[in-house]
Parts: C-alpha cells; structure tokens; sequence
C-alpha cells in the first residue's frame, strides 16, 4: 500500500458503539492489534502533527483512550519478554514465569473455555508452549524478539495441532501479518465469537521502514524531542552492554536522531496503513459491530530523549504506551488520564464480555472508566526495571531511584511532564521526596520486590560514552550498517 491510498482506508466505525452490549446467544468478538515499542505520543490524534497515523486516529474517535497507561517495567532487557508475559497473565512479573509463562492460565486460554475461537499471528516472545496453549489457530507467527523486517523467520500451526518448520516471511513484517489477520477474518465461519491477536513487531528496530515511508519523512525530518541529550548525563545500569543503546554513536547527535525518528514514525505509518486493511476486512465481512477492537503497545522507547535510545529506563518515554479500546458500549472519542497498566487488559476484556478471570489477576478491570462509574483505578503507579531502577509516581510528582548509585531523581509532572529538571536537592521539596519514598516501599510490599532502595541522594559520576566501540546485531540490513554504524 503506498502512501496515498494509506490515506483513502474507509474505514466506518459508527457502528461499534451502537450497541449497549453483546447478547446472551453471541458475545462480541476481539481484535487485539498490539505494536512493538510503540511511543505514547506517536499517534497524530493525540497532537503529533508530525505524524501521520490516520487509521489509528480513527480508532481514538470510534473508542476510549487512556492516556497515562503503563508497561509494568520489566525483569530483562528485552522489556517485551515481561510486557507480554503481564498482558496475558494479568500479573506483575514478580508473580510469574515471564520466560515460559508455565504457572499461570492465559487471557486467550480463559477466552477458549468461553467458548472463543483463538487465532494468533505476529511476534510471540514466551515461549512456543505457551503459544499452543493459548491459541487454535495461527499463521506467520514469529518467536523470538525481532527479525530483520523483511526476512521475518516465522511458522504455522498445522493441521495436526504442530506447529510447522520455520520458514522466511515473503513480506515486510506488517504486511504479512496483516494479510495472516485478513486471511482468518475472510475465512471465518462466525459460528462462535473469536479473539484474534496480531501482534506487530513494528516500530521495533530495525528502522527500515519501506523506502516509501522512510522518504516521506526524511522530506520533513521531525524535531528532536524536548528532552534530548547528546549523552545520559550519569550511567543508569542499562548503558552499556545493551544493544539498544548501541544502535548510534555517543554522543547522539541531531542529525542521527532526527533521521532515527523519520524511520521509527515511517515504520509506524506503514504498521498504520495495514491496520487499516484489517479494519476494512472487519466491516466488509459485518463482523464491525459486534467486536472489541482493542490497540496497545509493549512499552515505548527513547529514541534520542535522555541521550537514551531503548526501553531500559523507566522514565515516561520508555515505560508509557498507547491504549484505545473501541466497540460495542463503548464511548466514542472519550478518553481518561487515570492509571493503568497493559495487565489491566486482561480483566478487563473479562468484565466487558461477561466472564470471571482467574482469581489471582493482579489487574483490574477499566470498565468503570468508561462508564463513568469510577475516575480512577489505583492512586499511583510503580515501574520497577530489573534490580536497577525503580519509580514511583502520582498525579503530580515521579521520584526515580537507582539503587546501585544510591542517585534519586524528582520531578514535577505538572509542569516537567518531559522529565528535564531533578529537584531532588531542593529543600522545598524534602516532603515529596519522603512521601514517595513511603509510597514506594508499600508497592515493594504489594508487589513482593526486595530491592533495598536509597535513603538519601548521592550525586552520580558523570559519564561520557564518546568512542565506545560499536558492533552491530545480526539484524540490521546493509544500508543501516553503513549509515549508523559505517561498516
């Protein structure tokens, strides 16, 4: 699809709030559509003008938005791993297997005793196990965390329950997942309600975006973003070794990174077109106005704010990520700033369909959101990221620690919400900086962390990353070898 018919997908979305609610003989169905290090603030209905992202706009004016929603940081580097494992589970990392997902039931599992048809394509990061547990059908499913985008190495389930021999994709990434998505939509019977997962691993490096969508934005490169760095000012545990970190030279310049922003959005408008095909799909077979379309992402990612490429920290960038659900009794163009969690997906697609989910969900259902019932869900939010870092913030205020520093850093969300000015010195705010402190260690308590957290700020020793030697992954193609990397 080429970027002037991206922009003619009629995609109609009056009618999936219509109804007030799906009926006893037929439950709605659920497309999950879920991308892969999706920024918070890269769809251009929420005020990026510098992005286009019409399919998804559309999905913000047909549904509900929440805005302040959260990956629950992660065990691993890869923050995908655990972002995933919390999103099926319902339950923070401390409570399960994130890896294999052995000890717990899936949110796909509990649908297929409901009498769901479950169909999967895309990225699954835990495991093949759990995959076959989870889901009856599937095509083009990718294992493992990521691929060059257009030699995705992928597999089927068969016929005989098996999944079949690995083979390489024939298409760019989102293509062929949208066209694994298209294909179940156009072939299914309706005979029962169906969940159908397509989880992109767009925007997720490699930035190649099709040479179309890479020069559509290199013709008008997006700004930096307000909180760019050349370099993160002290190591936060995540600097080195990671091969996030180690997709630019340090420092980071303007020009790599605005060119890096004009790839990672040219990804994600190409990932937006083809969710318009399946949307299209979605109303030509009348499946529109009896199905909860749900859009999400793993985790977001740094893309040159804080000096910071990846997902490996847990300031606002990395740990936000969008979250719209659309259908059946749903408010349209509606949207909320209440906490949430991707683990609250999970019960809370269980209340909207009328069934209970496992008694030890961590998550709680956003229903009461949109209804109205409820402004908010929980009062604060927690991000612990491995043994490294950990935040804790409310409506106002974020305090970061570093345990391995002893650092601390505050900020005042209301007027920093880019995270650019530590008042943890200041004297003023010695109350914040205790109450968070307090709040912090009962989410430890909650949660079951045992990380011994700073008493008191020390300051960090600055780092300077120039020079560092890079070596590029297996992943990236020739052209981003030589233009990052100059091999």
């Amino acid at each position: 699809m080429n970027c002037k018919s991206l922009f003619m997908v009629g995609v109609i979305f009056a009618a999936l709030g219509a109804r007030p609610g799906a009926s006893a003989a037929q439950k709605p169905n659920i497309l999950f559509l879920f991308a892969d290090d999706m920024r918070a603030d890269t769809i251009a209905a929420y005020g990026n003008p510098h992005i286009q992202t019409p399919n998804l706009d559309r999905l913000v004016s047909a549904g509900f938005s929440f805005r302040t929603n959260y990956c629950f940081g992660g065990n691993s580097g890869a923050v995908c791993v655990p972002s995933r494992a919390m999103l099926m589970t319902g339950k923070t990392w401390f409570r399960i297997d994130t890896a294999m997902l052995k000890d717990a039931v899936l949110m796909p599992e509990v649908l297929q005793q409901n009498g769901y048809v479950t169909f999967a394509t895309g990225k699954w990061h835990n495991g093949q196990p759990s995959w076959l547990r989870a889901f009856q059908k599937g095509k083009n499913i990718m294992f493992g965390g990521m691929s060059d985008h257009t030699k995705v190495p992928v597999r089927d389930l068969g016929p005989d329950g098996q999944l079949t021999e690995q083979r390489t994709g024939e298409k760019f990434s989102s293509e062929l997942f949208a066209d694994s998505a298209i294909e179940f939509l156009q072939t299914y019977d309706g005979k029962k309600p169906f969940f159908c997962y397509v989880a992109f691993t767009a925007p997720h490096d490699p930035r190649m975006p099709p040479m179309e969508f890479r020069q559509m934005y290199y013709r008008n490169l997006p700004p930096l973003p307000p909180n760019f760095l050349p370099q993160h000012p002290f190591d936060n545990g995540a600097m080195r070794g990671g091969r996030d970190e180690n997709l630019a030279p340090w420092p980071r310049t303007e020009a790599v990174i605005r060119d890096q922003l004009a790839e990672y959005y040219g990804l994600i408008t190409h990932m937006d077109g083809q969710i318009g095909r399946i949307l299209e799909t979605l109303k030509q077979r009348g499946f529109a106005d009896n199905t909860i379309i749900v859009f999400a992402a793993d985790q977001g990612l740094a893309v040159g704010s804080h000096g910071l490429l990846g997902k490996q920290s847990v300031y606002e960038h990395s740990m936000r990520c969008p979250l719209i659900f659309v259908g059946p009794g749903i408010p349209q163009g509606k949207s909320t700033t209440a906490f949430t969690y991707l683990l609250d997906v999970f019960p809370t697609l269980c209340d909207a369909i009328g069934i209970v989910p496992p008694a030890d969900v961590e998550g709680v259902s956003l229903r009461p959101l949109w209804e109205g019932k409820k402004d908010r869900v929980r009062d604060s939010v927690f991000l612990p990221y491995i043994k490294i870092q950990r935040a804790v913030r409310d409506e106002r205020w974020k305090l970061i620690c570093y345990p391995r520093i002893s650092h601390m850093q505050l900020f005042d969300l209301q007027n920093d919400p880019d995270e650019i000015t530590n008042l943890i010195d200041r004297p003023e705010h010695a109350s914040h900086v205790q109450r968070l402190l307090k709040l912090m260690k009962e989410w430890q308590a909650k949660v079951g962390d045992d990380v011994e957290i700073p008493t008191e700020n020390k300051t960090p020793e600055k780092v300077d990353l120039t020079g560092q030697k890079r070596v590029p992954d297996q992943w990236q193609p020739d052209w981003i070898r030589e233009k990052y990397f100059g091999e």
